[in-house]
């Protein structure tokens, strides 16, 4: 029954039983004898009991809904809210969670267009980087050196020392620009990628070592970018605001796929920790390829409470592509 039959039924029984009352052997004398007064106070407390009732059961289904929309998140897709109720209330949650449907969809095709754009363009600043800038700075190298084999001996030390810092802005540039496009991914692999990421990120101040398993099952281009900038943008997290000294990046097959475990011993997640561009960047890359990203603080072992940082991806294969062979893991 609806929403409406429901209520109306209900009202509509309480007004017939008080016009049965007024017409029947029940009267109300003036003034009103303490009996009347019961009589009056119970039939009365009995329909707004029912009716209280009635409208709780069926306004309930709206409260969940609610409750629903005011939890939804598209970066955490699929989860919907429970049809159930009366007609409107159940065609309502539907029209909602179809609606849901589609804000999905939409913000996945928008996302994939975003960061494919964005790939593009990171692949064209890398090239212009290396061609242009690169040898730019390499001409003005040779020709330091040039001047400094001809120049007077009080100029080459300042000769030299324009020489190495020419010399650091060619590496520095070359650097920014494997970050902005992983070369090496395309061409030796997923595994080389991800130790030569380990190799980049340890410092004096931190320690990345690696666990790359063998036997990866096939994964398509797209699942391995995802990947190595989830695994790029977890040690950039450990590096910048983390404190940490130690990180692991840990790479598996599973059961229907692949897991990528990127841990530190820094200071944990803080309160807002899905507030930060980062983060977002990375649940949208995971939603492109399906995967499931999860974020948490593990135990320090002391007692002392949460300290470090798991992140975790879990991509799923694809049968497109060959299994993937690269030599063992190292730790």
């Amino acid at each position: 029954m609806s929403l409406f039959w429901r209520i109306f039924v209900l009202n509509a029984f309480g007004l017939v039983v008080a016009a049965a009352l007024l017409l029947g052997p029940v009267t109300v004398s003036t003034p009103i004898l303490p009996g009347e007064v019961l009589v009056v106070v119970a039939g009365l407390a009995a329909l707004l009991t029912v009716n209280a009732v009635v409208l709780r059961v069926g306004l309930a289904p709206l409260g969940r809904l609610g409750r629903a929309m005011a939890d939804a998140d598209l970066l955490h897709p699929g989860v919907r809210a429970v049809v159930s109720g009366p007609v409107e209330t159940a065609e309502l949650i539907t029209t909602y969670n179809a609606m849901l449907d589609r804000l999905e969809a939409e913000r996945a095709a928008s996302a994939a267009g975003a960061l494919s754009a964005q790939e593009r363009e990171r692949h064209r600043i890398a090239r212009e980087l290396h061609d242009e800038v690169g040898q730019t700075l390499t001409a003005v190298l040779l020709q330091l050196k040039r001047v400094a084999d001809r120049a007077p001996a009080d100029l080459r030390e300042e000769l030299g020392q324009a020489q190495e810092a020419t010399r650091a802005g060619l590496d520095e540039i070359r650097r920014i620009a494997r970050r902005l496009r992983p070369g090496v991914l395309d061409e030796l692999g997923l595994l080389s990628a991800l130790r030569s990421l380990a190799a980049e990120f340890t410092t004096h101040g931190l320690t990345v070592r690696h666990d790359l398993r063998t036997g990866l099952p096939p994964l398509t281009e797209e699942t391995e970018l995802v990947l190595y900038r989830v695994a790029q943008e977890a040690l950039t997290n450990t590096a910048r605001h983390s404190g940490a000294d130690r990180a692991e990046l840990r790479v598996r097959p599973i059961a229907d796929g692949v897991e990528l475990l990127v841990r530190d011993n820094g200071s944990g997640l803080g309160a807002a920790a899905d507030a930060g561009a980062g983060i977002r960047g990375m649940r949208e890359r995971a939603l492109l390829i399906g995967a499931t990203l999860t974020l948490s603080s593990t135990p320090d072992g002391s007692g002392g409470g949460p300290r470090g940082t798991d992140v975790r991806l879990r991509a799923t294969a694809s049968a497109d592509r060959p299994d993937v062979a690269a030599p063992g893991g190292h730790r």
